[in-house]
């Protein structure tokens, strides 16, 4: 008898541990189930978020040159756009090292023109994350105060992406529905009437008339600068706005540009008129 009672005992924790190795191999299954189905941007999450579209331009009757952005991430501005009323110019992005920004208005005070600062930046791009964050996939433009500019975009950033040239302007966007973006802002800006604040907006209205940033959109910004011709003294900022988080930034951008043209400030220094 007690001879039966321990070999029935054997068998019910074979059959127990028969069980939990089941079990142990279904959760297993089901993790990677779970795995294989997972959206391939949840399993490798990018560093930074990318997308934008942006506009520099140049109105040779006022000498006021700017730059105007907008892009599927929360205050695009603060990275994007880089100005400096005794130079120019630049915009960066895409896979973007902020930086460039910086040294394109370094080099610009050094009397570089705008192609070979992008090709002198390029060069010296250490490309310190190639794997996840290449240069390869770099964009970015510059133009000085005489409206001459250059613009280049990487082989490696994320389609639709490219740039387009016109006679005062440069835009670039990349995460794009396509070359129209680009093109529709050119378009846009050179065949727009007034203020270089709302021709810049009419060329990020053109960009998103023509599908825009595919993600969508969240925030825009704008900055123009001219030596002096701020408002107040020794103002070298025209007019800067940013709409850091709204579902229509560039809506939001056009009004207050509109608002702000409504009743332009005279800056104090007398070569800058109204």
């Amino acid at each position: 008898m007690l001879e039966s009672q321990v070999v029935s005992h054997k068998s019910r924790v074979s059959r127990k541990s028969r069980a939990a190795s089941r079990q142990r191999v279904a959760i297993v299954a089901i993790a990677l189930s779970i795995l294989a189905t997972a959206p391939k941007a949840q399993q490798s999450v990018p560093l930074w978020d990318t997308g934008t579209f942006s506009i520099l331009g140049f109105d040779p009757e006022t000498g006021e040159v700017g730059g105007a952005v907008q892009s599927r991430v929360f205050s695009v501005g603060n990275g994007v756009l880089w100005a400096d009323a005794d130079v120019g110019v630049a915009a960066t992005q895409a896979i973007v090292d902020v930086s460039y920004g910086r040294q394109a208005l370094e080099l610009l005070r050094k009397g570089l023109k705008p192609e070979a600062i992008v090709t002198r930046i390029l060069a010296a791009d250490k490309d310190p994350l190639p794997e996840r964050w290449s240069k390869q996939g770099r964009q970015f433009a510059v133009m000085n105060l005489k409206g001459e500019f250059a613009a280049y975009t990487g082989p490696k950033a994320t389609p639709w992406a490219g740039n387009k040239a016109g006679r005062y302007a440069t835009a670039q966007g990349n995460i794009l529905a396509g070359q129209q973006v680009v093109d529709n802002m050119i378009e846009r800006f050179e065949n727009s009437t007034g203020h270089l604040s709302q021709r810049l907006v009419a060329a990020l209205e053109g960009g998103q008339a023509g599908g825009g940033d595919t993600r969508g959109q969240q925030s825009a910004a704008l900055v123009i600068v001219k030596k002096n011709c701020g408002v107040w003294l020794h103002n070298d900022t025209v007019l800067r706005l940013q709409v850091d988080d709204s579902p229509e930034p560039i809506k939001e951008l056009r009004r207050v540009v509109e608002k702000w043209n409504e009743r332009r400030p005279t800056a104090v220094s007398p070569e800058c008129g109204k």
